[in-house]
């Protein structure tokens, strides 16, 4: 028996429901106009912690949910395709939220990241990576995303912190406006 079996049976009851509705008009514009860069630990869930349901928000989750390359990339695409194929719509605003307790964190010591950096990865960078203070990093993030060209400065940005243990998400990083970036 997989993990998967009773995934893939709760798969078929959603897929035999109703699907209109649920699915965005325009595929990269969700419904609430929110795009959510976070962690992959499964205890920062956007869709429980916001009240998410299907085509609601972009997420976009990594170790730490720093803001990476790929994520400049991926926020990039989406601005791109924003602002050729619906120049007029709302645009959406984005959330950078980092948590506490996060294992990201474990590539602070020096041991535990050069094990995992001998694979192949660079060590400075990994070191980078780490989310101790989630109020610093997540202040360093949206700096990151504010700061790059290739970002529709349209967007407003917000920075968050989770604390995993009261479940509370507060502003770190208040929104911007157009003007502001």
């Amino acid at each position: 028996m997989s993990n998967f079996d009773e995934l893939l049976r709760n798969n078929d009851r959603f897929a035999a429901g109703d699907l209109k509705g649920r699915q965005p008009a325009i595929p990269f514009l969700p419904h609430r106009q929110v795009y959510i860069v976070t962690c992959i630990d499964p205890r920062v869930d956007p869709a429980a912690l916001f009240g998410l349901g299907l085509g609601d928000a972009i997420v976009a989750r990594n170790v730490g949910g720093r803001v990476t390359p790929a994520v400049l990339q991926d926020l990039a695409w989406i601005s791109y395709l924003h602002e050729t194929k619906t120049p007029d719509a709302e645009w959406f605003e984005l959330a950078v939220m980092h948590h506490t307790d996060c294992g990201s964190g474990l590539f602070a010591d020096d041991r535990t990241r050069h094990g995992f950096t001998e694979r192949g990865f660079d060590d400075a960078e990994t070191a980078a990576l780490a989310v101790l203070d989630p109020a610093v990093t997540v202040a360093l993030d949206v700096r990151k995303i504010r700061g790059a060209s290739q970002i529709s400065s349209r967007i407003k940005v917000t920075g968050f912190a989770y604390d995993v243990k009261t479940g509370i998400v507060s502003t770190v990083v208040p929104p911007t406006e157009e003007a502001d970036r």
